[in-house]
């Protein structure tokens, strides 16, 4: 086949995120397999306007705040003229409302939908932006088929309306080379981490504070927080307020390889977004031998095996979070035997079978579409 993906950013992006690793992962393994994959996404600093990289081709036109309005004009202008079998259209955030100009096979790719959680990151202007702009989804993608990554996600389409009946599932996944997948040596000190964007909806905030709830009973506990955003400079200065700042470690960007490490030596990683199309930081944590203690959101809550692989909370609650974090720091036997099922939950992840299940929701959009 020959598939033209269109998505906000490419995976080099420095903005990206866990929709930009599915899109690699994937698609890299789908063109090893001997598809021609085209990627159509949004330039960033430094980078060609095109290149071939992992076997995929990418365009890089307009930026990162005008690029929903620059892909009809160039789909029409570059894209629509050649033989592509299927369009892919990786919607996120605000939609490229491809069903209106695409007439080819088109399949959807969603990892969730922000919906009113957008208001807690961008407030009310922005938020109402991209909150309007989903809510039009359910108008113009009615009748595309979606490839989705979860079942919260699945649910979420049912909810606006949708038919599901001929939609697909495309998990996130790991690759196990990349990490130990056995438990590891901790750190002496009781340790917890966070690993992923600082962005406000991550609420990140609520784990600074349940972070200094357990200091008051374990004076020596850790908290290593790794990632970029906005949200830092907040989050440093809570820490500064609560003055926790020494028990509180800011890493900025870290390599695959320093991730890697630390998530094996804390005693366990801490997720506590209001909502995720999935949570691969979850199962990356379980990789490395770690419980992962996440917020019981939408899409978190399938990344972890409740009390097999780590524990939930409810989302928002300080207080149970505290005291769930303290109970895993303190009971060892419980957070042991945790680490040992997160590396089993870890290993039922696999991107070649996210890629084999992608090649087939995109045979499957064309063999409809040829039937209408």
């Amino acid at each position: 086949m020959k598939i033209l993906v269109i998505n906000w950013q490419d995976w080099l992006n420095p903005l990206g995120g866990g929709a930009e690793v599915h899109l690699h992962e994937v698609f890299k393994r789908v063109a090893a397999k001997g598809h021609e994959v085209t990627l159509f996404c949004s330039r960033h600093a430094g980078a060609p306007k095109h290149e071939i990289l992992d076997g995929i081709e990418i365009f890089r036109f307009g930026g990162r705040n005008n690029f929903n309005f620059v892909v009809p004009p160039y789909y029409l202008c570059k894209f629509a003229g050649r033989d592509f079998d299927v369009v892919v259209d990786d919607v996120n955030k605000i939609p490229f409302y491809s069903p209106l100009y695409v007439r080819k096979p088109l399949l959807g790719l969603s990892h969730h939908f922000f919906g009113k959680s957008i208001f807690r990151q961008a407030g009310k202007i922005a938020g109402s932006y991209v909150y309007y702009s989903e809510n039009l989804l359910n108008k113009i993608y009615r009748r595309t088929p979606f490839a989705v990554v979860s079942k919260s996600t699945l649910d979420e389409f049912r909810e606006r309306g949708f038919d599901t009946s001929d939609f697909s599932m495309v998990t996130n996944a790991i690759n196990p080379a990349e990490y130990p997948m056995r438990v590891c040596e901790k750190y002496p000190d009781p340790s917890v981490a966070y690993f992923g964007r600082l962005k406000k909806y991550k609420s990140v905030d609520h784990l600074v504070l349940a972070f200094a709830k357990v200091i008051d009973k374990i004076p020596n506990a850790k908290l290593h927080i790794m990632g970029r955003g906005d949200f830092r400079e907040y989050l440093e200065r809570l820490a500064r307020q609560l003055n926790i700042e020494k028990s509180v470690k800011f890493w900025g960007f870290v390599s695959d390889e320093q991730r890697a490490e630390i998530l094996s030596k804390v005693h366990c990683v801490v997720n506590t977004s209001m909502k995720e199309g999935w949570g691969i930081t979850n199962i990356e944590a379980n990789a490395c031998g770690t419980t992962v203690l996440s917020a019981n959101s939408p899409g978190l809550r399938d990344s972890v095996k409740d009390g097999v692989s780590g524990l939930l909370y409810e989302y928002g609650n300080i207080e149970e979070l505290s005291d769930v974090m303290y109970m895993l720091l303190s009971e060892h036997e419980l957070n042991e035997r945790l680490s040992r099922g997160a590396v089993e939950w870890a290993k039922s992840f696999s991107w070649d079978y996210s890629a084999d299940a992608m090649i087939e929701a995109c045979r499957k959009t064309i063999e409809n579409y040829r039937k209408k």
